[in-house]
């Protein structure tokens, strides 16, 4: 089957799963499937080759199987892997979500910019409707005041005829429809920047609210509800945690229980995707708190420097005035970016909680709270200073290496693998999720790093760490929530996340590590015969046997006679070698006799036989 067809089929199967759950009363996204149809094949349990083509039998227990767990509404695991599809359909970096904003804000304003660049006034009336229109539209480009509010129209007319009075519309009209657009938004700037000022300075500001002190209350009130979001899910997950050590206690721990392990094991994952999606949004909340203090710190710094500029002075010019506006303006527009980021943030939070629905469903809060009545219940914290005590030795293990704080530098910012969970107590206790704990001692193997929660988790994972790594995606083949949450990807060429991400600026809990490295790369891996002299084309071989053919009857002849003999003067001068290291700037000059040699009779005279005198009448170099 080629790659299209396979496609197709695949295309196909995603459609009727949808349909039928649909036609059941229950709607699912066509992503959801998709990554349902992926776990179902990659699932042991079910027998699906990859390797060979699926037939007619085959695509029908696929689509049923696909459905019946689409439907499952009291699993714990649809839960997770529904929002864990959420999440990364949903959640973008600040520079994505930002620059969407702003295409939903230009998209909005598109009509009102059409209508005043494309229009073509005739008399004084529809001039100055448009520039009522233009008004109009630097009020909605700030968003800042409402267009319908008199009192707001009213200053933003006055700001803008102190920058662009009405006796200009002649030249913004003959400009073309881009020059019309830049100016539009370069005023827009302007006279907000204007409107900022005249409100610090008391003489202005209709329609504009006091930001930063908004700010700080949204800032308060959004922290305030993720802070206890997370709160309330890692109080869960180190509820259900305790539970479950005490069901693998094979002392104190029941033989037989009401709810099966891996069940309350799914209900765990579900709450720890949760927790690790809140702890990620509760890190841009803090990055938007920062950026926060950042602007209205330079917002008092250009109030300021206004102040400074425009303050007891009647004329003050456009140049240096203006930038200043614009810049004021641009910090107020940061400011506006941030309360829509921590909308979103909130938004995104409180989305996120009924995906935790299938924990009440299982395990209400009243019941979960009497099972644990006699048990202690620790939180990650805790049960990390319990095991921290008894260190791994790395002189029982001559080939593994371990990691310390006390020994490696950047300890704290090493990536973990299984986002920090123990391998060893994920494959021995039957797919449950334990922390780990980096201070034990962290095993570097194959470049990776693995943490564990206790002791002796970590020597039984490094006596066959090949083992228990592939023990553990084999798990999360038949957990396939695991996979996003463990991020084992790398080990899945078939399941990749559900939306791919730029990590350009995404922001995640975990450090990333950066290493100087380097690769050298051959010129040419396979030895290559090249004959630089071979040529193909017969024309050009003709031309150079030619030229050999010419070169072998040129010869080089070279004679002298009696008048070119000794007419040429020959003159070589040398310089002693220096014995100084260094020369400096100091002028001299040095004068040499010029060789003054004279030759007589060299054309004969009346005698046949020639004989020539030569006098020498060079000057001594000494006189």
């Amino acid at each position: 089957m080629s790659r299209a067809q396979a496609e197709s089929v695949i295309k196909n199967i995603i459609r009727e799963v949808a349909l039928e759950c649909a036609g059941k009363g229950q709607s699912v996204s066509e992503t959801l499937v998709a990554f349902m149809v992926k776990a179902v094949v990659l699932d042991p349990r079910n027998q699906f080759n990859v390797d060979r083509t699926l037939t007619n039998n085959d695509v029908r227990n696929l689509i049923e199987l696909c459905v019946d767990r689409l439907l499952d509404q009291e699993n714990p695991a649809l839960e997770t892997i529904k929002m864990q599809v959420y999440f990364d359909m949903n959640y973008t970096s600040r520079r994505e979500l930002l620059e969407e904003h702003q295409r939903v804000l230009r998209s909005r304003l598109a009509a009102v910019s059409r209508e005043i660049t494309d229009s073509r006034v005739k008399d004084r009336e529809e001039l100055e409707i448009l520039y009522r229109k233009i008004v109009s539209y630097m009020l909605l480009h700030s968003g800042v005041g409402s267009p319908t509010d008199i009192n707001t129209v009213r200053e933003a007319t006055a700001a803008l005829q102190s920058v662009f009075p009405q006796s200009e519309m002649g030249t913004f009209m003959s400009l073309l429809r881009k020059d019309k657009e830049q100016q539009l938004n370069e005023l827009s700037m302007i006279v907000l920047g204007i409107r900022l000022f005249n409100r610090e300075s008391g003489k202005g500001g209709e329609g504009i609210d006091d930001l930063p002190s908004v700010l700080k209350e949204v800032l308060s009130t959004t922290r305030g509800h993720i802070v206890s979001e997370l709160e309330a899910s890692s109080h869960l997950a180190c509820q259900q945690t305790a539970l479950l050590e005490w069901l693998h206690d094979p002392v104190n721990g029941p033989s037989d229980f009401f709810i099966p392990k891996p069940l309350l094991n799914q209900a765990l994952y579900n709450v720890r995707q949760h927790e690790a999606f809140v702890n990620i949004i509760l890190a841009d909340a803090a990055l938007c708190e920062m950026q926060v203090e950042s602007l209205q710190a330079n917002l008092r710094t250009q109030m300021q420097d206004l102040r400074a500029i425009i303050e007891f002075k009647t004329a003050i010019p456009t140049a240096q005035v203006f930038p200043h506006f614009t810049t004021l303006a641009r910090t107020w527009a940061g400011l506006q970016d941030e309360i829509v980021l921590l909308g979103v943030l909130g938004n995104m939070v409180a989305n996120l909680q009924p995906f935790l629905a299938a924990q009440s469903r299982l395990l209400p809060k009243e019941q979960l709270n009497d099972l644990l009545e006699d048990l202690k219940v620790k939180s990650d914290e805790q049960r990390i200073n319990d095991s921290s005590g008894s260190p791994i030795d790395p002189m029982q293990f001559e080939s593994a290496e371990w990691l310390f704080p006390e020994t490696t530098a950047n300890f704290d910012k090493l990536s973990l693998q299984f986002k920090g969970i123990c391998g060893y107590s994920l494959i021995e206790k039957d797919g449950f999720l334990l922390p780990g704990n980096p201070r034990i001692g962290i095993l570097k193997h194959r470049e990776k790093y693995y943490i564990f929660s206790s002791k002796e988790a970590a020597c039984g994972f490094a006596s066959k760490p090949d083992e228990y790594i592939k023990q553990v995606a084999e798990t999360a083949k038949k957990s396939p929530e695991l996979i996003h949450l463990l991020e084992l990807h790398q080990q899945f060429d078939s399941v990749t996340p559900y939306s791919e991400v730029q990590s350009g600026e995404r922001l995640m809990v975990k450090p990333i590590v950066k290493s100087d490295s380097c690769t050298q790369t051959d010129t040419h891996l396979v030895e290559t015969n090249i004959v630089r002299s071979y040529e193909w084309n017969e024309w050009e071989l003709r031309r150079k046997a030619i030229k050999l053919a010419n070169l072998q009857r040129k010869l080089t002849h070279s004679a002298q006679t009696d008048l070119s003999h000794m007419r040429r003067e020959n003159v070589a001068q040398t310089y002693p070698p220096k014995e100084v290291a260094c020369q400096s700037m100091r002028d001299g000059q040095s004068n040499v006799p010029k060789p003054q040699v004279y030759l007589a009779a060299l054309r004969g005279g009346e005698s046949k036989a020639t004989q020539m005198v030569k006098t020498n009448l060079t000057r001594a170099v000494d006189e």
